[in-house]
């Protein structure tokens, strides 16, 4: 299992008319969370896009607890828990840092394609010499 966390702190215009953070922002934080995530071993998304792939959404999933406000600092942590798989499942937590309290929990599938075809490829060898050593 591979995990990084990352800190954002909300900014105004993240925020509904109800001074909650918006609801679609949420899968915002997710990509932050997961681009975080690869950038930490040194994989950054740009370099998988380099090597001619790229990883589409197929699934979504989303549960609110709690809502973040303007100016909170949450932290967003993601974990890949299944290395060898044609999907990439991403799971996450979004917490506020300063009371550790869980505002939002969810997970997102993708799958890897080629570049120019746009068809459905394995995990590229550059993905998995990358995440394998944290899977042993």
């Amino acid at each position: 299992m591979i995990s990084h966390s990352t800190e954002i702190r909300v900014r105004y215009a993240d925020t509904d008319k109800m001074q909650f953070v918006y609801n679609g922002k949420y899968l915002e934080y997710f990509e932050v969370g997961r681009t975080e995530l690869l950038r930490s071993l040194n994989l950054p998304y740009s370099e998988v896009e380099k090597s001619g792939y790229q990883l589409p959404l197929l699934e979504a999933n989303l549960k609110f607890i709690s809502a973040a406000v303007y100016d909170d600092i949450i932290i967003v942590t993601a974990k890949v828990t299944v290395l060898y798989s044609p999907k990439v499942l991403i799971n996450y937590t979004i917490k506020r840092k300063e009371t550790e309290e869980l505002i939002a929990e969810g997970s997102t599938t993708h799958i890897f394609i080629n570049s120019q075809t746009k068809k459905a490829v394995r995990p590229p060898k550059i993905y998995i010499d990358t995440l394998a050593p944290f899977f042993k």
